[in-house]
């Protein structure tokens, strides 16, 4: 097995769509609907293989927006996306570039608890969080 995507509820497709699309280099498989329900989506694909499904649907109630990775670790449910980074040094440099392209600081880079890796998180504009880590070998 191995992960296909991650699904995220959005109150703005478009919106985020343009976001996501822009801030990590996606482009779009597909836009769908489900007849009678509301529900509207779009799959994004990253040449890395990953995907992220945005869904919106008219009716949708706000969850948890997280302040940080430890406030997300103390609620049942979807935590964060985790992209990885080749190099402990993209971790700031990718962190810089989403804050700049919108994304709220939620922690800045630093060392992450696993030896000689980094991490930091944003929150896309929406309140989603995102994980940014280089794994040392």
């Amino acid at each position: 097995m191995r992960l296909d995507h991650i699904g995220i509820s959005v109150p703005d497709l478009e919106a985020a769509t343009r976001w996501y699309r822009t801030a990590l280099h996606l482009t779009e498989e597909r836009a769908f609907s489900v007849p009678g329900t509301g529900l509207r989506g779009v799959m994004l694909r990253h040449a890395g293989g990953y995907r992220v499904e945005l869904l919106h649907r008219p009716d949708a109630e706000p969850g948890l927006m997280a302040d940080g990775p430890l406030e997300a670790a103390g609620t049942l449910g979807y935590g964060h996306l985790c992209l990885s980074v080749d190099t402990a040094a993209e971790v700031d440099t990718e962190f810089a570039r989403l804050v700049a392209a919108g994304a709220a600081v939620r922690m800045r880079p630093r060392p992450a608890p696993r030896p000689d890796a980094r991490m930091a998180f944003v929150a896309d504009p929406f309140g989603n969080l995102i994980e940014l880590i280089n794994r040392a070998p």
